[in-house]
C-alpha cells in the first residue's frame, strides 16, 4: 500500500525528534546557579584522588569505592616534576600514567576536574615544580617573570594537547568537565606586588587561550579574571566564602579538608564526619552546587615525593584511609548526605531560595518551585545546645550544630549530627606467613675529605648540591690538633657545633657516630651540639646532611636554602675554633643508593653479615626476605623501634620513615607503612631498610590491616536511614513499609559477624573500639543483638524500648535511649 507524502513527512519528523532527544548535547557551561554538563544541571560531589599516590592496580577499586560513596566527580592534580624530571624528558608510565587514570575514572561513569597547576602545593616536593626549573637563570616562580611564564606555558600546552589528543575533555566525549590553573595564589600575591596581578591575568588568558571547551577555575582567588570561576578552599566555606566575583559564576568548593596532612613530629589530625556533613549541608543550603573532599583518598608519598617534613602517609583520616579501606562513619555518613541532597536536587537546581532567621542560631532555608518541588534545610548553629524548630505547622528536633534535610519540606531524611550509618575500627595483625624475619646488614663507610672529589672552601648549600637526586650528601673536613690544644681535664670534652639551615644531619668524628640533629616543619634550621672525643694529630669531621623534601608553599620558593652553614669546635684550650672555611669535601648520596642495594642485583655488590643482637646501626643497610602475608587484606610494615631512614620492597620505594621524631603525645607521628599488594610476589620478597642513626631491625613486623571491628551508635531520635526514600519522577516516596530507625551493620568483603563484643541499650558512651557502659543499660542488650546479627553478613537491630524490656522492668524509663554495639567480623567457616 502506498504511503502518503504527509504521513512520510510525519515519520521523518518523528525520527529526527527522537534522534535529537537521544543524543545529549556535549559540552560544559555554567551560570549563577550551577554547572551545566552535557545540557543538564548538576549537583557535583567530588573527591580528590591523586594517581601517583598509589599503584595503578589500586585505581579501579579506589574509584569504585568513591562512586559507591555517592561521588560523581574526581579531582586530581597533574604533577609536573614526575612527568618532566629532566628538562625535555617526559615520563607517563606506570603510576605516572595520568591518561590511563582519567580513562579509568571515565569508564566508571565519573567526571574529572583536572588541576594542571603547574604549581600544585599538595604537600608535594617543591609544589610540583621540577628541580631543573629552579636553575633557570633569572627565574622567579609564580610571578610575571619572563623565564617562568615561558616554561609554565610550554608545560601547560603540553598537558592540554595530551588531553585533547586522547579526547578526554567533555566536548570530545571525555570525562574532564573542568580545569584549574594556578592554586591558592591569593596567599602569596601581595609578595609579588604588580607582577602578582599581571601574573593572574596572564595565567587566566593563557589557560583559556589553550582550550576553552570546559570552564577554568582558580581556587582562593577573590579577584579572579572574568573568564575563570573563583572557588573556595577550607573547612567551612558556607561561612568563609565571600561568593563568586561575578553574577553568572556558580558557588564551588574545591577543597573541603577532610582532616589535615601531617608532618613528622605532629600529633594526629582528626575531623569528625558530623562536622564535614554540617559544613556541606550549609554550603548547599546557601546556593552551593559542588563540594570536593580534599582528600577523599590520600594514599602514600612513595619515594622522595613529599614536601618538607610531610609524612609518608597522606590524609589517612580521609573517607578512604591510606590502605583504601572505608573509614567509618566518615565514608557512609557522607554517602548518606549525598543521597539526601540528590533527593532535593530538583528544588535546589530550579527552585527559588528563601531564608527565615528564627533567632541568632536557628534558621530555615527553603528552595521551592511552586506546585512542583520543595526542599528545606533546618539549621541549628548553636555548638552545644539542641533546639526545637516549628516549620509549616510541625515541630522538628534539631541536635546541636546540625542541619536537617527535608527533600519534600515535610520529612527529615538526614541530620548531619545523627549518624545512622555504621562505625568501624582499624586493626593491625602480625602476619603468620611473614614472621621470624632473618636480617643481614651492611654498614656504609664514613668518608673522609680525601674520599670526596667535590671540594670547596666552605660547605656548599644542600638543595643546589643534591639537585633533588637524593635526600643525602656527605660533607667532610680534617683538622690537626696538638695535644696541648685539647682539654687536659678528663671531665671536659670539646663540643662540636653545627648551625644548619635544615633539615637534619648525622655527625661523625674520626668515623664514629656522634649524634643526630634536626629541625621541624615550622623551624627548619637548628643548631647541633654534641661533646666529641678528639685526638692529637689529624681528626676528621664528617657530616651526613639530609633533606626531608623540598618546600612546597609560600612566596619565592626558588630562594630557599638548606644544609650546614657554620661549623665550630668549642672548648679547646685556645677557645672556639671555626672550621666553616677549613676546606670541605662533598658527595651527593650514599654508597648504597648508588649501588642500588635495595634491588636484587644490587644486594650482590656488597658482603652482608647476619644480624645477631644489637648493632651500632648508623648509616647501615638491612635486608631480609618474606612471603606475601595470608589473605587479601592490605599489608603494612611496623617500624616503631627504628629511627629514621628509607624502605624498599622488591626495589619499590615505600618512602621515608622517621619513628624517632615523637609528637607531643610521646608517640611517633607514623610508624606503620603501607606495602601495596601490587609490590609483592607470592614468596621471597626482598625488604631493604636504610637506617641513618641506629634502630632494632629485629622488631620490624609485617602486618595485615583490616577494619573488621564494626559498630553502631544510634539514639531513639535518629531518623530512619536515608535509603528508606526515593524519587519517582516528581514524587517523593517511601520504599519501605515500616519507617523506623535502627542500627544497620554490614561486614566488609562478605565476611560474617562472628562475635558481639559489646552491646548496651541505655546511655553507653565512647567510640568504636572503645565503647563502655554508662550508668544505665538493659540486661537484655547482648541477647537482642546476638539474636539479630550473629552469623550474618548484614543485620538491622531495632531501637524500640519494648524489644529490650517490658515497661515495668525498664531500668531508666525517663531517659533518652542509645544503642551502642561492637562486633567482630570474620571469614565464613
Amino acid at each position: 500500500m502506498a504511503i502518503s507524502s504527509r504521513l512520510l513527512s510525519l515519520l521523518l519528523l518523528s525520527l529526527l525528534v527522537s534522534s535529537a532527544i537521544g543524543e545529549k548535547t556535549k559540552g560544559v557551561t555554567y551560570d549563577g546557579r550551577s554547572m551545566i554538563v552535557n545540557g543538564e544541571r548538576e549537583l557535583l560531589f567530588s573527591g580528590s584522588i591523586h594517581y601517583p599516590r598509589m599503584p595503578p592496580k589500586m585505581w579501579p577499586d579506589i574509584i569504585r569505592k568513591a562512586k559507591e560513596g555517592g561521588l560523581n566527580l574526581i579531582q586530581t592534580y597533574v604533577f609536573w616534576n614526575i612527568h618532566e624530571p629532566v628538562q625535555g624528558q617526559f615520563n607517563f608510565e606506570g603510576n605516572y600514567d595520568v591518561v590511563k587514570f582519567i580513562k579509568t575514572i571515565g569508564e566508571q561513569g565519573l567526571y574529572v576536574t583536572l588541576r594542571i597547576g603547574p604549581y600544585i602545593e599538595a604537600e608535594w616536593n617543591q609544589g610540583g615544580f621540577p628541580y631543573w626549573l629552579r636553575e633557570v637563570p633569572n627565574i622567579t616562580f609564580r610571578s610575571y617573570n619572563e623565564p617562568f611564564i615561558h616554561h609554565m606555558k610550554k608545560y601547560s600546552e603540553m598537558v592540554i594537547d595530551l588531553m585533547k589528543k586522547e579526547k578526554l575533555f567533555a566536548p570530545q566525549g571525555g570525562p574532564i568537565i573542568m580545569a584549574q590553573i594556578e592554586n591558592e595564589y591569593n596567599n602569596v600575591q601581595l609578595a609579588y606586588r604588580d607582577n602578582g596581578k599581571k601574573y593572574v591575568d596572564w595565567a587566566a588568558n593563557m589557560a583559556t587561550g589553550l582550550y576553552n571547551g570546559v570552564p577554568w577555575i582558580m581556587c582562593k582567588q577573590k579577584d579572579a579574571p572574568a573568564q575563570v570561576i573563583n572557588t573556595c578552599n577550607g573547612r567551612h566555606c558556607a561561612d568563609t566564602f565571600t561568593g563568586p566575583n561575578g553574577p553568572n559564576k556558580p558557588s564551588l568548593w574545591t577543597e573541603n579538608w577532610t582532616a589535615q596532612y601531617r608532618t613528622f613530629g605532629d600529633p594526629p589530625s582528626q575531623r569528625a564526619a558530623e562536622d564535614i556533613a554540617f559544613s556541606v549541608a550549609r554550603f548547599f543550603a546557601k546556593n552551593g552546587t559542588l563540594t570536593n573532599y580534599y582528600m577523599y583518598y590520600g594514599g602514600t608519598n612513595y619515594g622522595r615525593t613529599s614536601s618538607s617534613f610531610v609524612t609518608t602517609r597522606y590524609y589517612d583520616e580521609a573517607p578512604l584511609d591510606e590502605f583504601g579501606l572505608y573509614r567509618e562513619p566518615k565514608w557512609s555518613h557522607l554517602r548518606d548526605l549525598h543521597r539526601a541532597l540528590r533527593l532535593s536536587r530538583r528544588a535546589l537546581l530550579w527552585g527559588t531560595p528563601s531564608v527565615q532567621k528564627i533567632n541568632q542560631d536557628l534558621e530555615i532555608t527553603v528552595y521551592e518551585k511552586p506546585g512542583t518541588d520543595c526542599a528545606a534545610f533546618l539549621t541549628n548553629n548553636h555548638t552545644t545546645l539542641p533546639a526545637t524548630i516549628k516549620f509549616r505547622g510541625k515541630e522538628y528536633y534539631l541536635p546541636e550544630k546540625s542541619v536537617s534535610i527535608l527533600p519534600d519540606c515535610k520529612t527529615v531524611v538526614y541530620n548531619t549530627q545523627t549518624i545512622v550509618s555504621q562505625h568501624n575500627s582499624r586493626n593491625f595483625i602480625a602476619s603468620e606467613k611473614a614472621k621470624n624475619l632473618k636480617w643481614e646488614m651492611y654498614q656504609e663507610k664514613v668518608p673522609t675529605i680525601s674520599d670526596l672529589s667535590l671540594k670547596n672552601k666552605e660547605p656548599l648549600e644542600l638543595y643546589s648540591l643534591t639537585k633533588d637526586t637524593s635526600d643525602y650528601a656527605w660533607y667532610s673536613t680534617s683538622i690537626n690538633f696538638d695535644r696541648h690544644d685539647l682539654p687536659m681535664r678528663p671531665d671536659i670534652l670539646p663540643v662540636l657545633q653545627i648551625a644548619s639551615m635544615g633539615h637534619a644531619l648525622s655527625a661523625f668524628v674520626n668515623g664514629e657516630f656522634v649524634g643526630f640533629g634536626h629541625g621541624n616543619n615550622i623551624e627548619k634550621s637548628f643548631v647541633f651540639q654534641k661533646p666529641v672525643i678528639l685526638k692529637p694529630g689529624t681528626n676528621t669531621i664528617s657530616i651526613l646532611a639530609e633533606t626531608v623534601g623540598f618546600p612546597n608553599s609560600g612566596a619565592y620558593m626558588e630562594k630557599r636554602f638548606a644544609g650546614p652553614r657554620g661549623v665550630t669546635v668549642q672548648g679547646l684550650m685556645a677557645g672556639t675554633l671555626d672550621v666553616t672555611q677549613n676546606n670541605w669535601g662533598h658527595e651527593v648520596g650514599v654508597f648504597g643508593e648508588k649501588e642500588q642495594l635495595f634491588t636484587e642485583e644490587g644486594t650482590k655488590k656488597v658482603k652482608w653479615t647476619p644480624v645477631n643482637g644489637p648493632t651500632k646501626g648508623a648509616v647501615t643497610w638491612y635486608k631480609t626476605y618474606f612471603d606475601a602475608p595470608e589473605g587479601n587484606n592490605p599489608v603494612a610494615l611496623k617500624m616503631d623501634k627504628m629511627q629514621k631512614g628509607m624502605m624498599w620492597v622488591n626495589g619499590n620505594s615505600l618512602g621515608r620513615y622517621w619513628s624517632s621524631f615523637l609528637s607531643p603525645l610521646g608517640q611517633p607521628t607514623q610508624f606503620e607503612y603501607h606495602i601495596p599488594r601490587a609490590f609483592l610476589k607470592p614468596t621471597n620478597n626482598l625488604l631493604v631498610i636504610f637506617e641513618e642513626t641506629g634502630g632494632h631491625p629485629e622488631t620490624i613486623e609485617v602486618q595485615t590491616v583490616n577494619r573488621d571491628t564494626i559498630c553502631s551508635i544510634i539514639t531513639e531520635y535518629h531518623p530512619p536511614h536515608v535509603k528508606s526514600w526515593e524519587r519517582s519522577g516528581t514524587d517523593f516516596v517511601a520504599v519501605v513499609e515500616d519507617l523506623k530507625s535502627g542500627a544497620h551493620l554490614t561486614c566488609p568483603d562478605n565476611k560474617i559477624i562472628e562475635k558481639v563484643e559489646f552491646a548496651s541499650y541505655g546511655n553507653p558512651d565512647g567510640a568504636c573500639g572503645n565503647l563502655y557502659n554508662g550508668n544505665c543499660t538493659s540486661i537484655n542488650s547482648l541477647k537482642v543483638v546476638e539474636k539479630h546479627c550473629l552469623g550474618k553478613n548484614t543485620c538491622t537491630i531495632p531501637i524500640e524500648r519494648e524489644v529490650y524490656d517490658e515497661p515495668s522492668k525498664d531500668p531508666c524509663p525517663n531517659m533518652f535511649k542509645t544503642l551502642a554495639v561492637q562486633m567482630k567480623c570474620g571469614n565464613k567457616k
